[in-house]
């Protein structure tokens, strides 16, 4: 648990080895939880960074999730938009730097990526969303911070995704490309997981920024 500090959500802290004020968090998919990505953080071995793995707010099937399955996500989705902000806050405020930090999510926790990271009044260094889409496109080009477009964005989906597909992700992603949005898509021969060259790949990019 980072210093002195009472998180609205359930999660699991891992320290840096070298001491910094960057972070990592990371977001889950329906039905998992924290404990599901504690592989991360060894696989990117990065010693100056600091992880914090939240658990989503509601109960799902022995996991979590982050918001209702459709067509009820929007309730839950600014749900949990409202928690991760009062956690950002109390992150940045004075033990981290958002500018050094990461925001990961995968599934329900890269729509999170898109839906609160790129509302969020403070720019992180990257943004990463894994195998998730976006609940409404048009929207959050509306609502979104304008200044995310000075950081990184990766987006990366599975052309074999049968839980969400494919080409909704990619039109997503052009939507908000064609508006501006710079965010780097690439796709990759995988369902709905995370493949051993897609993790090298992301490993690469946020060690580049």
């Amino acid at each position: 648990m980072p210093r002195n500090k009472h998180l609205p959500l359930n999660n699991i802290f891992i320290p840096s080895i070298v001491p910094s004020q960057k972070l990592m968090i990371i977001l889950h998919g329906r039905g998992d939880s924290a404990r599901g990505f504690t592989f991360l953080p060894p696989y990117l071995n990065m010693d100056d960074m600091n992880y914090l793995l939240l658990n989503a707010p509601y109960s799902y099937y022995g996991g979590y999730s982050w918001y209702d399955l459709p067509p009820n996500q929007l309730e839950g989705i600014r749900h949990s938009r409202a928690i991760l902000t009062e956690i950002f806050d109390t992150l940045f405020e004075e033990e981290f730097n958002a500018e050094e930090s990461f925001l990961f999510g995968f599934s329900q926790g890269a729509l999170l990526t898109f839906e609160f990271g790129a509302r969020y009044e403070k720019v992180l260094a990257g943004y990463i969303a894994v195998s998730g889409y976006i609940y409404d496109a048009d929207t959050l080009l509306q609502e979104m911070n304008p200044r995310v477009n000075s950081s990184n964005w990766l987006c990366t989906h599975g052309t074999y995704d049968e839980v969400l597909p494919f080409h909704t992700s990619r039109s997503q992603i052009t939507t908000l490309q064609n508006a501006g949005f710079e965010v780097e898509f690439k796709s990759y021969p995988k369902d709905h997981t995370i493949s051993e060259d897609e993790l090298k790949m992301i490993t690469e990019w946020i060690k580049s920024k």
